[in-house]
């Protein structure tokens, strides 16, 4: 089963297109600068994909949980390593 619709696909293919033509514009309402990396092109048209209601995974995020262990690790670490 394939993870991205095709109509998917050929939103990203058409903001990658954009980029390339200097017109993708990012922001709220592409108010923003112009896009000027290849991943945020992608990024930018896979969340308008998602609006629109087209099958897109849904991005992957930290659980704050996790996050939070992590950073708690780190400072412990530091604290051993300056004494």
């Amino acid at each position: 089963m394939a993870r991205y619709s095709r109509s998917a696909s050929k939103e990203v293919k058409s903001a990658l297109d954009r980029k390339k033509k200097g017109t993708l514009k990012s922001g709220k309402g592409g108010k923003g600068g112009t896009v000027k990396s290849k991943k945020q092109a992608i990024a930018i048209a896979l969340s308008e994909a998602r609006k629109k209601g087209k099958k897109v995974p849904k991005p992957k995020t930290v659980k704050k949980k996790v996050a939070k262990k992590k950073i708690a690790k780190k400072k412990a670490a530091k604290k051993k390593s300056r004494r």
